[in-house]
């Protein structure tokens, strides 16, 4: 049964209809990521008469009312949002936003004589031969026969048929025809994306939140394009908090919804630990309020679909929206989301570089919230969001296929204990084996941003352990705010003796050191530089280090997990110390797991 019709539109029809909302658009509010240049091109690739692609667009199901008839579903744009944008820019001279979130203009010159398009700028304005602005020869103000007898009249000198020509060809863009596949209404949300696989080809996977949020914003009965807009304007204003000047100066609807009031603390944060993308809210706002993992299911639920019947009915639409907005509230309550972070930052993830997995975040926020509303008491909460969170991160639980184990564990959470699963995990996956080898295996790395290497960091900030050779100065204050990754067995030493950059870059080695310590320690064999700093000890004089007794260096050594004989290791001592340093490396973590 064929699944999509391929027909030939008129440009002018497609922007219609866009104007009409018969196609849905939702991204035309969001930021428009193409440069100018790009724009620039596909007014130049309508003007030569080559194809511009397809765009694809899918109808949304029908659905049932209470009343027993049903509705007809808007077109909702998958794929070529950005053409389309570029389109009623260029032709319609509408606003675009940028990626600074400011409301722009984009306006494409043409030269009728060389007949060139360019980006307008200031040399163009000058310029007599240039139309500066392209909008204005298709919004009806002006004839064809009038625009070519001003523009002979400032370019008197130009051959007239030929400006007659390329004006001709300029006005009939709008007349261009462009591609439209229409995906059939009874498509469920993964026969869609294969469809666009095979079409696309870049094979470039289509995003389920961006379904979601196309879904979201092209319904009007239940405010679609409210919520969709407090979700991108919260993960804006969560980056840069100035933008809430912007909103109340240029929406000042929205400006008055409860949602704008439920996130307007944002516009004096400056936290950047998590700064959420809408991908990100609409996944934990969903999975926390449906206890569901799969985005492909929001959309079919907020299109009304019963699973059971396999039919669309408009109580499931409007309780799905309902619930969604929960979800979203929750997600940006200001109580939440700072519990949430100081527990996450309780647990030594002090810092966005210490974060390499956002899905782990994530589902950690998640937790918290599906705990609450399960009415679990503070402290276990606080608790069991720190142990999972850094189960999750040890085990690489959410680094492939995250929907299906985001969708596996909700279910898990929501019909038993949360204690009891969590054991089950624990005893399943972080047995003796995978501390005292897999664990250490995985420390066999060269990578800095391991996730390994971050929870190391982060048992050493809950344990407020001093930096390398450092008195004072934490682990803590040197992730925060001014530290710098180093080598126990210097860099320049290593490469010295013929090492590859793979071997001397190694987690085992690395420490955070204060930078002035690290200029003293130079590029010399530990048992050199430590014979310096046992020396300045021993004359009472710490130069290279603020310790000032034997007790408190070997003490520094171990919260560092750095085994004491490297005060007399060399060159050919290296491998032996890489093996010891990772076995207490996944020692200290296996403590601090079980400590949280």
């Amino acid at each position: 049964m064929q699944k999509y019709s391929v027909n030939q539109q008129l440009i002018e029809t497609l922007l219609a209809w866009v104007n009409s909302g018969e196609i849905a658009i939702p991204e035309i509010q969001r930021p428009f990521v193409w440069d100018t240049s790009k724009v620039r091109d596909l007014m130049d690739s309508l003007y030569q008469g080559f194809p511009v692609g397809y765009v694809i667009a899918w109808k949304n199901p029908n659905v049932r009312l209470k009343d027993g008839s049903f509705s007809d579903g808007k077109k909702i744009l998958i794929d070529g949002q950005q053409r389309v944008t570029a389109l009623t820019a260029a032709i319609l001279g509408k606003y675009v936003i940028n990626k600074e979130y400011e409301r722009v203009k984009i306006k494409i010159a043409f030269n009728p004589i060389d007949e060139k398009f360019e980006v307008q700028n200031p040399a163009i304005l000058k310029d007599r031969t240039w139309i500066h602005d392209i909008s204005s020869v298709f919004n009806g103000s002006i004839s064809l026969l009038k625009l070519t007898r001003d523009y002979l009249t400032h370019n008197p000198e130009v051959d007239e048929e030929l400006v007659e020509r390329t004006l001709t060809n300029l006005v009939n863009i709008p007349k261009k025809q462009i591609g439209i596949i229409e995906l059939s209404s009874d498509l469920d949300i993964e026969t869609v994306t294969e469809i666009f696989i095979r079409i696309n080809s870049k094979g470039v996977v289509l995003s389920q939140a961006d379904f979601a949020m196309s879904k979201i914003s092209s319904n009007e009965k239940y405010d679609g394009s409210i919520l969709r807009k407090a979700i991108d304007y919260f993960c804006h204003l969560a980056i840069s908090p100035e933008f809430y000047k912007h909103i109340t100066d240029h929406d000042p609807e929205f400006s008055k919804t409860e949602f704008f009031q439920k996130m307007s603390w944002l516009k004096s944060e400056n936290e950047d630990l998590y700064d959420p993308t809408y991908t990100d809210l609409i996944r934990v706002a969903f999975t926390s309020q449906f206890n569901r993992g799969r985005l492909a299911d929001l959309v079919s639920l907020l299109s009304g679909r019963n699973f059971e019947t396999r039919t669309f009915e408009e109580e499931i639409a409007e309780k799905s929206f309902e619930m969604l907005t929960n979800g979203v509230y929750n997600f940006m309550n200001e109580t939440n989301f700072k519990r949430f972070l100081l527990i996450i930052k309780s647990a030594g993830f002090i810092s966005p570089k210490l974060i390499r997995s956002q899905n782990s975040l994530n589902f950690a926020y998640i937790v918290y919230l599906k705990l609450k509303e399960l009415g679990y008491h503070s402290n276990h909460i606080e608790k069991y969001v720190r142990k999972w969170f850094v189960y999750s991160i040890l085990t690489g639980r959410y680094s492939s296929s995250p929907e299906s184990f985001f969708d596996f564990d909700i279910k898990q959470i929501s019909q038993k204990p949360f204690d009891e699963y969590l054991k089950e995990k624990e005893d399943g996956e972080l047995s003796d084996a995978f501390w005292n080898a897999s664990l250490v295996q995985s420390l066999d790395s060269s990578v800095a941003s391991s996730p390994y290497f971050n929870v190391f960091l982060a048992s050493q900030v809950k344990a407020n352990d001093k930096g390398f050779l450092s008195r004072d100065v934490t682990v803590s204050d040197l992730v925060s705010i001014k530290g710098d990754i180093h080598h126990l067995f210097p860099r320049d030493f290593l490469k010295k003796n013929g090492l590859e950059r793979g071997k001397y870059n190694q987690i085992a080695n690395y420490v955070y050191m204060q930078s002035e310590i690290n200029i003293k320690v130079g590029n010399k064999a530990p048992k050199d530089y430590f014979g310096g700093v046992i020396s300045d000890i021993e004359n009472g004089k710490p130069l290279v280090s603020g310790i000032e007794n034997m007790k408190d260096l070997f003490d520094n050594l171990e919260i560092n997990c750095i085994p004491e004989n490297i005060i007399n290791s060399g060159f050919s001592d290296y491998e032996d110390f890489l093996f010891e340093r990772r076995k207490l490396m996944a020692e200290k973590i296996k403590k601090y797991y079980f400590s949280l």
